[in-house]
């Protein structure tokens, strides 16, 4: 059952390359949610991507937007999205007053006047071949693309990546104030986390196209926390409650999986609280059980 208070709902979704493999995802993003899709380069995202945008076709899997199936309704469903890739998806030899003609006899509801006071507010040239630009200018083109046809869905593949802290800052700005409309919603892939600290609402970790962890952000920031302490007492703390450790020149730090309970069960020990980064670092790199001693 799929339904139409959902701007995306993945189940099961596999895809397999030489080598590569997207293991059975399963992915949810509500209405009015921004969801922070994380993982390394080559972990599933851009893969996932592409085929919610049916530029791949997958093995396995069905894929919703807005309730409607993503192959089925592909005009329907693109009419209502925008996508911001890591590489301009624009003839290079265009110019943003070029590319306004093209983008209009592609959208039904493509609204020049936005465009054009997004490329005013970018303080991007309007005659100017976007081969010229850098790539923060051809990021802001994207997105300026991206908002000017009513999208009601923001699909962004790492669009901050290789930005400056400035223009990355005013992105997010962009983006929280497409948010202010309940009814939109945007599923942004970054392993950058710590723009994703500052406005996702949920994040969905993965790696080697299997799902890690998915929920809200702050109550997975919540439930995770550091346990410091020496390797003899790092001992005490059960195997259960462990994702991972690391030595340190001071001891150990042991990442929980219920920082509430082991707050309880370790209280002589230091407990510290984490961020996304560190949450993503000890899932994938954490050693195995059999190293930690």
């Amino acid at each position: 059952m799929y339904h139409y208070e959902n701007a995306i709902e993945i189940k099961n979704l596999c895809k397999n390359y030489d080598g590569f493999s997207l293991k059975n995802l399963n992915l949810t993003v509500p209405k009015g949610t921004i969801m922070g899709f994380v993982g390394q380069n080559g972990a599933g995202k851009t893969t996932t991507i592409k085929s919610i945008l049916n530029i791949i076709r997958p093995e396995q899997g069905e894929i919703y937007l807005f309730g409607m199936h993503h192959q089925k309704q592909e005009i329907q469903i693109k009419n209502r999205i925008g996508v911001v890739f890591d590489e301009l998806p624009f003839h290079d030899q265009l110019t943003p007053t070029q590319l306004n003609n093209v983008l209009a006899g592609i959208y039904s509801s493509w609204d020049s006047k936005c465009f054009f006071q997004y490329l005013e507010r970018f303080s991007l040239p309007l005659k100017k071949k976007m081969a010229t630009f850098s790539k923060g200018m051809k990021m802001k083109l994207q997105i300026a693309a991206a908002l000017s046809h009513n999208a009601e869905l923001l699909i962004m593949d790492e669009a901050t990546s290789g930005l400056d802290p400035v223009v990355r800052s005013e992105m997010l700005d962009v983006f929280l104030e497409f948010m202010q409309d309940e009814n939109h919603s945007i599923l942004m892939s970054s392993h950058i986390t710590s723009d994703l600290e500052k406005v996702a609402d949920s994040i969905t970790f993965v790696h080697n196209g299997t799902l890690l962890l998915s929920g809200y952000k702050d109550d997975i920031l919540s439930a995770h926390g550091i346990v410091k302490c020496s390797k003899e007492n790092a001992k005490k703390v059960a195997p259960e409650d462990i994702i991972s450790m690391r030595c340190t020149d001071f001891g150990v730090e042991i990442m929980v999986n219920d920082r509430k309970n082991c707050q309880k069960k370790y209280s002589n020990f230091v407990m510290d609280s984490t961020t996304l980064d560190e949450i993503l670092l000890f899932y994938v790199r954490g050693l195995s059980k059999k190293e930690w001693w």
